[in-house]
């Protein structure tokens, strides 16, 4: 194995569950207090996005882990895919 690719697997990076996604005015963002509720347009069935780099690297449902939320993927990019998200590439 290449000591780059070996360096590449030695990565942490931040992963992101992203439950939904919705626009909303400033003065909107600015009004929102302790307690405020935002509806995101998703139904709470709905499978989960899986984010490295902001980029989709596959998909999941959400479960309960003792206390804890976690992530049950359904389906998940190649690893080509995967190290093109985290490597910022698009080509």
């Amino acid at each position: 194995m290449s000591t780059e690719l070996q360096t590449l697997l030695r990565l942490t990076v931040p992963m992101i569950v992203q439950v939904g996604e919705r626009h909303i005015a400033m003065d909107d963002v600015l009004a929102l207090a302790p307690g405020a509720i935002l509806e995101l347009g998703k139904s709470a069935e709905s499978e989960l996005e899986l984010l490295v780099n902001n980029k989709s690297i596959g998909m999941g449902t959400a479960v309960k882990v003792g206390e804890n939320f976690g992530i049950r993927i359904s389906s998940i990019n190649s690893p080509q895919e995967v190290v093109k998200a985290i490597s910022g590439s698009e080509g």
